[in-house]
């Protein structure tokens, strides 16, 4: 037994040494990425795609929604701003049981049309396909079907409708920026080889002014809960995809916001209509597509912050939040246990895969046993104080250091809050990350995982809204 306890400190020690190692790394490839997407793209093209015209190619906005009468005026009224030349949102309604369909016809004048609907990829039936009578929304569709119980058959039924040949996976409690169209076509107009989806930054809404679907003024969110999340949104964004970007071993494009190929979503079978991880799913999936049929692609990363989205503002909601991520990361392995360690699907089998079983679905579990077996040595008085108190330090400090690298990534990118004291109550927040919100993560992790296993049966739930805040002069 005394064996076992040595050789599980060790194990302790080189996967906390690692999971260090690997971070760091991200974080050097993540900012030389970064800088040489800022030379490469610039304002100059960005005004080319803008005067393209018909030449660019067409995005269709695609925005599942189910219950959600408290955002969906200003998501859908955020959604049209979008500054590009051919782009249509696509707003799916997925059997609401509120006002949010009413809403939707009396504010934008629906009336219904005789689209000629095709089901390329499965979802529950499609009821009735809106449009509106008055031409300043001439781009607005909206989709009105039967529940179909996940996110994934909801944006199938988007997918359906889309005309474009790249289409935007977001969610209707996301503002986007008025250039988020620009931005992301460019990895795609200059790629030599087929862009099967690329991701931007997001980050929380909570705290930002709004006027009509606007941001009008960037800040950080004034509730504990989306302050924690906005710096681990950064943390994986600009950290952490733009590494793997460097090496095109992205391992998922976030449901909340990310831009596909239509064409090779199709091919791969559309969303999965069971997965509770749907964004992870897909992503593996057009890349299995890519590989089997030994077809060149990339999957880009954009550093621009592009979404904006509505974290969880408390307990229960967050726990909503990552237990269903926790049971959809088992589901993945489930599900694609085939892709793992096989050299067939190239990074995907032999980096991404590995790398998220043993970072990312092992990590809540190494951490809580980690946590008993320290208790444990420390109610036998087997600990030694000494060293214990500066393996302590030494990990928190890391983890501090890698939350301000990234704080300092973002204002490479674009300073979006206003004044240095913002930023500073970040840094501050995150240094409290660890002890205040982690531990929450790891334990709402794990009860996904039981979830997962018991096989109870999960839909999309109730997810509470606030709304966005208003600018003082509304």
């Amino acid at each position: 037994m005394e064996n076992l306890f040595f050789g599980y400190q060790y194990l302790i020690f080189f996967y906390s040494f690692a999971i260090t190692v690997v971070y760091l790394l991200l974080a050097l490839l993540g900012y030389l990425k970064i800088q040489k997407l800022r030379a490469r793209y610039t304002a100059y093209e960005e005004k080319q795609v803008l005067g393209g015209d018909d030449l660019v190619p067409g995005i269709s906005i695609v925005a599942p929604a189910f219950n959600e009468e408290v955002i969906i005026i200003d998501s859908v009224n955020s959604l049209l701003n979008m500054n590009y030349p051919r782009f249509e949102v696509v707003i799916v309604n997925d059997g609401s049981r509120d006002q949010t369909l009413p809403l939707l016809i009396s504010t934008f004048s629906l009336v219904k049309s005789d689209f000629p609907y095709v089901e390329k990829v499965y979802c529950q039936p499609v009821h009735t396909v809106y449009k509106s009578t008055d031409p300043q929304f001439f781009r607005l569709i909206v989709v009105d079907k039967i529940n179909g119980g996940t996110k994934a058959d909801a944006m199938n039924a988007g997918v359906n409708v889309a005309k474009y040949d790249y289409f935007i996976n977001t969610d209707v409690d996301c503002l986007l920026s008025s250039d988020t169209l620009t931005k992301c076509i460019l990895p795609v107009l200059d790629s030599p080889v087929t862009v099967i989806a690329v991701g931007a930054t997001m980050r929380m809404v909570n705290g930002c002014d709004v006027k009509d679907g606007v941001i009008t003024r960037v800040r950080p969110p004034h509730q504990l809960i989306p302050l924690f999340q906005e710096t681990e949104y950064l943390r994986s964004y600009l950290v952490a995809k733009m590494g793997w970007s460097t090496i095109n071993a992205i391992p998922n494009v976030s449901g909340g916001f990310g831009l596909f190929n239509k064409l090779v979503l199709i091919s791969a079978g559309g969303f999965d209509s069971s997965s509770h991880a749907e964004d992870m799913d897909m992503t593996l999936r057009m890349v299995a597509y890519m590989r089997e049929n030994n077809r060149p692609y990339r999957i880009a990363q954009i550093p621009d912050t592009c979404c904006w989205t509505e974290g969880p503002s408390n307990l229960q909601v967050l726990k909503r939040q990552r237990t269903r991520w926790g049971r959809g990361l088992l589901q993945i392995f489930v599900v694609h246990r085939k892709f793992l360690f096989n050299p067939k699907y190239g990074r995907m089998g032999l980096v991404v895969m590995p790398y998220a079983l043993i970072f990312e679905f092992l990590a809540p579990m190494i951490e809580a046993t980690g946590f008993l077996f320290m208790l444990y040595l420390i109610a036998t008085e087997q600990i030694n104080y000494q060293t214990f108190w500066l393996m302590l330090v030494f990990v928190y400090l890391i983890g501090v250091t890698v939350s301000v690298i990234t704080i300092s990534f973002d204002l490479t990118v674009k300073r979006q809050y206003q004044s240095i004291r913002e930023y500073l109550r970040l840094i501050l927040v995150s240094s409290l990350e660890a002890i205040v919100y982690h531990p929450f993560i790891v334990v709402y992790s794990i009860m996904g995982y039981y979830q997962f296993l018991t096989q109870k049966n999960f839909t999309w739930g109730a997810m509470t809204r606030q709304g966005f805040r208003r600018t003082q002069t509304d």
